[in-house]
């Protein structure tokens, strides 16, 4: 988050009100815009077990075709 300049405030932003795709039952992709931002996506990649667990957040992300 330090080296994308993501904040605290934007990751509960992004888990609050996002865009979701699902890779399987318990990982998925969740992105939003921030207009703050001009980095296009900010996305995290999350497990769903029994808590949700956010692997990574990255920037300039696009979703795939």
């Amino acid at each position: 988050m330090t080296q994308r300049a993501i904040s605290e405030e934007q990751l509960r932003a992004l888990l609050e009100t996002w865009q979701i795709r699902y890779k399987d039952d318990s990982r998925f992709w969740i992105a939003k815009m921030f207009s703050s931002r001009n980095d296009n996506l900010v996305c995290a990649a999350v497990v769903l077990e029994d808590k949700l667990i956010v692997k990574t957040v990255m920037h300039h992300f696009q979703w795939g075709g």
